[in-house]
């Protein structure tokens, strides 16, 4: 009688915490622990056709798509792409800040650009965009991974000081796709 109550103890020191683990899983009794700052896309964004196909492939992007009108969120998220390529270091050869632009884009930032020449300017045509982006808001900043996944999103900010904040965001994010990639 004791063998079978002690074998049933043991049972149960290792049933129970499974079960218990299955149900926090089921009825979400914590909250998941996320360490990326920027939305998560889901699903990802395929981003390869807005690229030619000899574009480096292995090459982490921060991408920007320049409206229309180039107004103070805009000029922020160009100065904060500008910031996160510049704070990467010597990291920053594996990121390449990229700025799309269309035929309805704002030509007199793009031509401030030219102050800023560690951005790369693309060009396309909005029905690429289009497709590309589906039902997803173009507004933001976006983190495109070395298989040209966009992945995450930042919203723009209206204030510089909010912006270099943000930065920090992205720059942490960033830093941390690095560390775990092993290619770009």
């Amino acid at each position: 009688m004791n063998n079978k109550k002690s074998i049933l103890l043991l049972a149960l020191v290792f049933v129970v915490p499974v079960i218990l683990a299955k149900l926090a899983l089921e009825l979400d009794w914590f909250n998941k622990g996320a360490t990326n700052k920027g939305q998560l896309l889901d699903p990802v964004l395929d981003m390869s056709p807005l690229y030619p196909a000899d574009s480096a492939p292995t090459i982490w992007r921060v991408v920007y798509i320049m409206p229309a009108q180039c107004e103070q969120r805009c000029q922020n998220a160009l100065y904060s792409i500008n910031q996160v390529w510049l704070a990467l270091g010597r990291e920053n050869e594996r990121v390449s800040p990229v700025i799309i632009t269309t035929a309805s884009s704002d030509q007199s930032a793009i031509q401030q650009l030219e102050s800023m020449p560690n951005l790369t300017l693309f060009s396309t045509n909005q029905q690429s965009i289009d497709r590309v982006f589906k039902d997803t808001a173009t507004d933001g900043i976006f983190v495109v991974d070395t298989l040209q996944n966009i992945i995450l999103r930042y919203d723009l900010q209206q204030e510089q000081q909010q912006a270099v904040m943000h930065s920090r965001e992205i720059l942490a994010d960033v830093k941390k796709l690095l560390k775990l990639s092993r290619i770009g």
